[in-house]
């Protein structure tokens, strides 16, 4: 080691372990301690970042808890967590005609089943079934039924007999589709009702666009509960000071949120909702991130989490069940326990408030369902405090779930087919790209080094004609980027100095490949890891391994940074900055001009850490992305979803900040639609319009001949 550095003339590694040791201690050091020596654990770098926001968050939030000691503080928290919840979905929508209507009906013992449709929004179309008893005397009390996650959504099984066991218990009970489920579904497969991307893409799917506007799918759902409500106490045969909701899974949750928003609810019971507080007591990253209406979008820097969806309800009856095996069978491994430390804060405002009473807990030993046990608790509670009967209901009452089509309101089983009714995907569409002035770096959520940053040389060695540095770059709290630094022996200064960014991670090193080629030619190669991608890539969570695999992702860590308050996107334009700032720190490097080239996925982050640096002299960006109005017009995307900003369409776009670079030069090489499809270069023209700066080329070349001359 020692005769290979002292014949490429370099010196060792002064701020290394093996600095001070002779040749003889050297090599005697066993051979693992000596490969490892310098470097760090780097996939604990984007966890342990989150894990920093999650605890601030955390701790914030138990500080404003701490004050709730009496009754007129806690109105203040539920004014405040209904307020936020607003703010934080993108507002409340305004209240339009429901055009509600009763398409059919069928006649069944002990209650009639009502085939309804109506209009959350202007030609939004919600498909129904209320159910009437008909024994007892109106005004009857009345259950909002919120479906979960199942594809055939109102027709789901359990669901169906937990109605149905309501409405003979002399309840009015309302089940509906939520959105992307059952009779309204919008990306349909093989049948207009059965969804090629399943229940949970239906929402999530728009709800990644809808976020570009600063809009949610949870927005979309929580409103179709709220007009579910409105069409439910406004029936003659309803007593709307007896209202109450409950749902399962996706419906727990949905019966929350509604929670968060109506008075009118008299009482509640959650079924197995992700009812784990994001930022928890021994956060695991990524956490409990879910479907996109499940995540709030930069909640944690506020202080607020799911269970503060439930405060604006208390002191109202408030029954919570969970399945005891989710916390591994479902949900992530802090589900339990998260829950049982949220339920005991909660519980101290309703015994503030003075009525202990009236919230419970109960878990299952059964997997995630609606099982027996649980709709029977779901009655006795309903029946103790919407009718104050204190009889208990030890059997379901019989009952028997309709085939799907029984309780389809629409001649074809969708409401888009028969009714043309809009989608989430249309109505974001419609919206158009706006120009308010807002500070880039707050929009993606740049946090800028306290210090400048340096590099730490970890070790040398060389090819024929360069000399490679292996580097790490301070970037954030926690966060280090690795990176290896390609010099020509025979420096060039007129040679700018590349800092190479490729979608898999620092790959091109071998000799003869593009880091090499570009430094044999006289140019300096800086190549990089950013946060989630190559050596970056985050460790496993703890936990069970379905959950762990299915979580290891950039989907969900980009909803971890999001709920967080910082974009993805921002972290590895933040890490790109850090590097750019290492390299103009070295003396031999001062005055040479430095170009990011960016392969795939790095060229949006390039792009706004050029739009926030000047430093960064050009841009060479090959099959990158055209624009994020694309996403919005493109039903089927494929954009990582780490390169999502909220809101950046209410200010600007690609196009846009490309072109306020000028006169730095930019190169689009292969330029791609929001599906991955090569673009004409000159469609790729007319969308950069007004970027003078902009060169456009057909193919995304990425070979040293592509570069040089950058």
């Amino acid at each position: 080691m020692w005769g290979l550095m002292e014949g490429m003339n370099l010196r060792p590694v002064a701020a290394g372990p093996l600095g001070s040791l002779s040749r003889r201690q050297v090599l005697s050091l066993p051979a693992m301690a000596l490969a490892g020596a310098g470097y760090r654990d780097y996939s604990l770098c984007l966890p342990d970042y989150l894990r920093g926001l999650a605890e601030a968050a955390y701790q914030k939030r138990n500080a404003e808890l701490a004050r709730l000691t009496t009754p007129a503080a806690i109105r203040l928290r539920q004014v405040w967590a209904r307020e936020t919840f607003w703010k934080l979905v993108g507002g409340m929508p305004e209240r339009t005609p429901l055009n509600a209507r009763t398409v059919s009906a069928l006649e069944r013992p002990g209650y009639r089943l009502e085939r309804v449709v109506f209009e959350s929004q202007p030609n939004f179309h919600v498909s129904a079934n209320l159910y009437i008893p008909t024994a007892g005397k109106p005004p009857y009390p009345a259950v909002l039924f919120q479906m979960g996650h199942t594809t055939n959504g109102k027709a789901g099984d359990l669901y169906q007999r937990c109605c149905q066991g309501l409405v003979k218990l002399g309840y009015i009970v309302l089940g509906f589709d939520p959105m992307g489920q059952g009779e309204r579904t919008y990306y349909p497969g093989s049948l207009p009702y059965s969804s090629r991307v399943g229940a949970d893409e239906e929402h999530t799917a728009p709800g990644r666009q809808m976020l570009l506007f600063g809009d949610t799918s949870t927005r979309l759902q929580v409103w179709d509960s709220i007009r579910a409500l409105d069409y439910l106490a406004a029936h003659p045969l309803v007593d709307p000071k007896r209202l109450a909701s409950t749902g399962q899974s996706g419906g727990g949750t949905n019966t929350m949120l509604l929670a968060a928003v109506d008075d009118r609810l008299a009482a509640a019971a959650v079924v197995c909702p992700i009812s784990e507080n994001y930022a928890c007591a021994r956060f695991n990253p990524p956490g409990s991130t879910d479907d996109a209406e499940q995540n709030f979008i930069s909640s944690g820097p506020l202080g607020f989490d799911r269970w503060d969806l439930l405060y604006p309800l208390a002191p109202k009856p408030l029954l919570i069940m969970v399945s005891d095996k989710d916390f591994f069978g479902t949900y992530s491994p802090n589900y339990i326990r998260s829950g049982h430390e949220e339920f005991a804060k909660l519980s101290q405002v309703y015994g503030i408030l003075g009525h202990p009473g009236r919230i419970a807990w109960h878990g299952t030993p059964l997997p995630h369902g609606l099982a027996y046990e649980l709709r029977l608790r779901i009655y006795n509670w309903f029946e103790r405090w919407l009718k104050g009967s204190a009889a208990p209901v030890l059997d379901e009452p019989p009952t028997e779930p309709e085939p799907d089509a029984a309780l389809f309101v629409t001649e074809k089983g969708s409401v888009v087919q028969s009714l043309g009714s809009e989608t989430p995907f249309l109505l974001n569409r419609r919206r158009v790209v706006g120009t308010a002035q807002v500070r880039l770096e707050s929009l993606i959520g740049l946090e800028r080094p306290a210090a400048p940053p340096r590099a730490a040389v970890l070790g040398r060695t060389a090819f024929g004609k360069v000399v490679i540095e292996a580097i790490e770059v301070p970037a954030a709290p926690g966060v280090w980027v690795p990176a290896w630094l390609f010099q020509p022996k025979k420096a060039d200064p007129s040679r700018p100095v590349f800092v190479v960014l490729e979608s898999a991670g620092r790959r091109n090193w071998h000799e003869g490949e593009l880091y090499d080629q570009l430094a044999t030619a006289g140019c300096v190669v800086c190549a990089p890891d950013l946060r989630g991608v190559g050596d970056l890539t985050p460790e496993f969570s703890r936990g069970a391994a379905r959950h762990a695999r299915e979580h290891n992702s950039d989907e969900h860590w980009a909803w971890a940074s999001l709920i967080l308050g910082r974009p993805l996107v921002g972290q590895r334009a933040a890490d790109i900055l850090a590097v750019v700032g290492a390299l103009r720190a070295r003396p031999e490097l001062a005055g040479r001009r430095i170009v990011v080239a960016a392969q795939g996925m790095p060229a949006v982050p390039a792009i706004f850490a050029a739009a926030c640096s000047p430093a960064i002299a050009a841009l060479y960006l090959a099959g990158g992305l055209v624009s994020f109005r694309n996403v919005v017009d493109t039903e089927e995307y494929r954009l990582p979803f780490g390169n999502f900003v909220p809101r950046l369409l209410n200010h600007t776009d690609l196009p846009e900040l490309v072109a306020k670079l000028s006169p730095r030069r930019v190169v689009l090489a292969g330029v791609v639609d929001a599906a991955g499809r090569r673009l004409d270069a000159a469609e790729v023209r007319t969308t950069y319009a007004l970027a003078a700066n902009v060169e456009v080329r057909p193919d995304a070349g990425w070979r040293a001949a592509d570069l040089i001359g950058m």
